[in-house]
């Protein structure tokens, strides 16, 4: 059941709307009873809140049916869409199992399940001579009167069918494309500027404008409010939208956002130099880095916050040794002893133990958590402790995002060696910049006078993007525009998730309403414990989010129920345990 506190908006539209009717109904009333009176009352409130839930709507006296406008609209679009092609529209039912066999198998994404009757419109749209986006709108049946956009991930041109699944179920006329390109690769960006500005920001500008004139043609009229959802780099599009559109949502919810993403593509590009390849003295396999390096973490760090749970509820606080690591011997390691030749610090990588590293290793491991410099300055902030079990950048090969952004955007040839990229790379890929991709505007003062809102989230365990850049980029915006936290929260909130790795998953409470994807599920609407309708109830009755509560499915499986929950803070306040109570008991820790 939909929560009726964040679409109770609906009523006062419905009053608006049909002002000169009501007068008409409501004159009998006046001689009537108080008692019947708070009866119609209550029949009216219900009767609105059913019509914005319903498939029928009313404008200017015309009845909408939603099955024929569906089957018919693709017809009339070409005149309404110019720069469209390849319209369709089909009516889904509700539990469908929809297939997308034109999708590239690298998205991942070969069905979803469609959780409510859903008009599904699709299209080709030109952004440019050279390039063009693959759209999709899933329009609900029970509509609520408000529209959403959705993000992608990664470099990809990869629409996130499993967000539109969710928000469409939810009521929101949802949309989403495909970034100008078709699959996980960078290479359509090789000499094609126009696609590469569609991946920067021009799919979801175009989107947003084609959407929201296509929820108005479809609906009958135009939509209450407009909302975003995205993580990843659908955070980093989350805040391009709101640093150079401001008045294309009301609400935006970004997760884990890549921004100042030169330096993120840098950053994770340096870890080769670091770990050095998997024939490298220096290297460690990614899977002692889960066996060994990480338990080894948990040993020093997990208990800062004064509970042993797997949980480090505050990375920041942890300064990780793994000193204690080192083989005292490694001759004695029993049935341990490599091919290899040499000891110590001379001991080649052919020499592999599982339950000890070399000094050599251990120094390596250091300099994996510090943080990232060029030329003398801070590019970016250090990889967390806690997220080695992720170990994506520890594979003795160069990350395949920084090697594709290298190869066919920064230097324009798909050989280029990126196994030996170094700091005058690092530099020139930030001098390079293209289309502003680095996302790094801080004054957002146009977005907070119309009134926008923007919730930002970011898991403390996520190995692919340090939730530390989202803290630096809150503190970057309220010292550019003078604010105080207390100003900065009026339109501009960020919570760190303990636990929670990239987007989702993760041994913490990480399920807080952010997406269908892992054990995500429409049971949970509370804006005290789901991010979108928290930002629905923070734009529609102005109830800012103070904290999260976020849930732990045993197994990850929401069937199996929730294993414990935890209330997240809001930035910079930290989560801190009480002491006595069940930890496992949200009460038993407090924002402090």
């Amino acid at each position: 059941m939909l929560n009726y506190d964040v679409v109770n908006h609906g009523f006062k539209s419905f009053i608006s709307d049909n002002a000169e009717t009501l007068d008409r109904v409501l004159e009998p009333l006046l001689s009537l009873s108080s008692t019947m009176v708070a009866r119609f009352w209550s029949f009216l409130t219900t009767l609105t809140l059913f019509l914005s839930l319903t498939s029928t709507s009313h404008s200017q006296g015309h009845v909408f049916n939603f099955d024929s406008t569906c089957s018919s609209i693709s017809s009339h679009l070409p005149i309404i869409f110019p720069n469209a092609t390849n319209i369709t529209s089909t009516l889904i039912p509700a539990n469908t199992n929809l297939t997308f066999p034109n999708n590239d198998p690298s998205c991942n994404r070969p069905f979803q399940v469609v959780l409510t009757d859903t008009c599904r419109i699709t299209m080709s749209i030109a952004t440019s001579a050279d390039s063009g986006i693959e759209f999709e709108a899933w329009f609900p049946r029970n509509w609520t009167g408000r529209f959403l956009s959705t993000g992608n991930g990664g470099l990809s041109g990869c629409i996130q069918y499993e967000d539109l699944a969710y928000t469409a179920a939810l009521g929101f006329a949802a949309v989403g494309a495909n970034n100008g390109h078709n699959g996980m690769s960078g290479a359509p960006f090789l000499n094609n500027p126009d696609v590469l500005e569609d991946f920067v920001y021009r799919s979801i500008h175009t989107g947003v404008l084609v959407g929201k004139n296509l929820t108005s043609t479809f609906y009958g009229h135009p939509h209450s409010k407009s909302y975003y959802l995205g993580c990843s780099t659908g955070g980093r599009q989350a805040l391009k939208t709101v640093q150079n559109f401001p008045s294309d949502f009301d609400g935006v919810v970004a997760g884990a956002p890549a921004a100042d993403f030169n330096h993120l593509i840098d950053w994770s590009g340096h870890f080769l130099e670091i770990t050095g390849a998997n024939d490298s003295s220096t290297f460690v396999p990614t899977e002692k880095w889960v066996t060994l390096v990480h338990p080894d973490v948990l040993s020093q760090c997990d208990e800062i916050d004064g509970v042993r749970d797997g949980i480090i509820e505050d990375p920041s606080l942890c300064h990780y040794d793994p000193s204690g690591l080192v083989c005292k011997d490694i001759d004695d390691e029993e049935g341990e002893e490599g091919e290899g030749e040499g000891e110590g610090e001379n001991q080649t990588n052919t020499t592999q133990t599982t339950s000890c590293i070399t000094q050599v290793q251990a120094d390596m491991i250091k300099e994996v958590y510090k943080p990232f410099f060029i030329n003398g300055e801070l590019a970016y902030p250090r990889l967390q402790p806690g997220s080695e079990d992720l170990p994506v950048f520890f594979t003795g090969q160069q990350f395949i995002f920084t090697a594709d952004w290298f190869r066919y955007v920064v230097y324009s040839d798909p050989s280029y060696d990126v196994n030996t990229l170094s700091e005058k790379d690092w530099a020139l890929a930030e001098d390079l910049d293209p289309f502003n991709i680095s996302t790094w505007k801080a004054d957002l003062s146009a977005f907070r006078n119309r009134q926008g809102k923007l919730l930002t989230y970011h898991g403390q365990t996520d190995g692919l993007i340090s939730p530390l850049n989202s803290e630096r980029y809150y503190d970057r915006v309220a010292k550019t525009m003078g604010l105080t936290n207390q100003e900065q929260d009026e339109f501009y909130s960020f919570f760190r998730i303990s636990g929670m790795g990239h987007c989702s998953g993760g041994v913490g409470a990480w399920e807080i309403g952010q997406t269908l994807a892992g054990s995500g599920n429409l049971a949970n609407l509370d804006p005290e414990s789901n991010v979108l309708t928290a930002m629905v109830r923070w734009v529609e009755q102005g109830v800012a989010p103070e904290s999260v509560l976020g849930r732990k499915f045993v197994n990850d499986d929401s069937n199996e129920g929730v294993a414990f929950s935890r209330r997240h803070c809001k930035y910079p306040l930290r989560n801190t345990y009480d002491g006595v109570g069940d930890s496992t008991k949200p009460e038993s820790w407090k924002c402090l």
